[in-house]
């Protein structure tokens, strides 16, 4: 898959980093846009269910769990998404530094596939715009 291709070479990951950091980075913008808004980005990335199965899952306890729940009381939505997804990061054995190398790739590619609206879209919720 192009992305995943594009992830490994712009990041400096291994593949399965990759996909599942790229899934986690989809799994959150599945959970946050409106199942209309979402196709629009599963047309543009074929594939993009294998990524989020590709993801490591949330457990639903653990100190991950407890850090978006906390922050997500605190600093409101946009803090707690961060703390789970370097949680996620983290069992990919990646530090949190790598989403900020992780996002701009994914929206760039985003852009390439379906325009600055798709690309928009998908900034709002991985970036807080």
């Amino acid at each position: 898959m192009e992305l995943v291709q594009q992830l490994i070479s712009g990041a400096g990951v291994s593949q399965e980093q990759a996909e599942g950091g790229a899934g986690l980075l989809f799994g959150l913008v599945k959970d946050q846009l409106s199942s209309g808004d979402f196709s629009q980005v599963t047309n543009a990335v074929p594939g993009i269910e294998s990524l989020i199965d590709a993801a490591p899952s949330e457990d639903s306890g653990g100190l991950g769990g407890l850090l978006g729940g906390v922050a997500s009381a605190i600093g409101g939505e946009q803090l707690g998404n961060m703390a789970s997804l370097a949680s996620g990061f983290s069992k990919l054995d990646l530090d949190a530094g790598m989403i900020g190398k992780f996002v701009p790739i994914v929206l760039s590619f985003l852009q390439s596939q379906g325009g600055d609206g798709l690309s928009d879209l998908v900034a709002k919720v991985l970036q807080g715009d």
